[in-house]
């Protein structure tokens, strides 16, 4: 499985270079964090193509290696909405919490080492259950 800093490196990168649009590789977890993105207002579009462009009627017609997610990147006022992407959990250095934890960072209290949810943050959160594996925290909760 590939590592969500991948995506992260690539969505910032992309803002940061005022594109209005990006592929990124077609699985679960690509999908998963950037409909909670799309959700919480910081992109404006996520669509199904292939390598050249999104095209959800191309991509059942392409072979796994060519698909991609496509992403519209949202701008106010010429500035990115998006401006920070970070991963806590590293592979170096894994972060698992429990539903405690959650509910304290949620409520904008520290958990472990972790700061709390500010004003327009997310805090993406990876579960058990496969079919709702990757959700908002504040989802988590409910």
């Amino acid at each position: 499985m590939p590592l969500p800093h991948d995506l992260c490196a690539r969505v910032q990168n992309a803002f940061r270079a005022r594109h209005h649009r990006i592929a990124v590789d077609h699985n679960t977890q690509n999908l998963g964090i950037l409909n909670i993105l799309l959700r919480a207002g910081f992109i404006s579009a996520v669509t199904r193509g292939t390598i050249e462009a999104p095209s959800p009627a191309d991509f059942t017609k392409v072979g796994e290696a060519q698909r991609r997610i496509w992403a519209d990147l949202k701008y106010r006022d010429d500035q990115p909405v998006l401006r920070n992407m970070e991963l806590v959990s590293k592979p170096s250095k894994r972060v698992i919490m429990d539903v405690s934890e959650i509910r304290l960072l949620c409520s904008g209290r520290r958990a472990q080492t972790i700061k709390p949810l500010g004003m327009g943050e997310v805090a993406v959160v990876r579960t058990k259950d496969k079919e709702h594996e990757w959700l908002e925290a504040r989802e988590a909760l409910t």
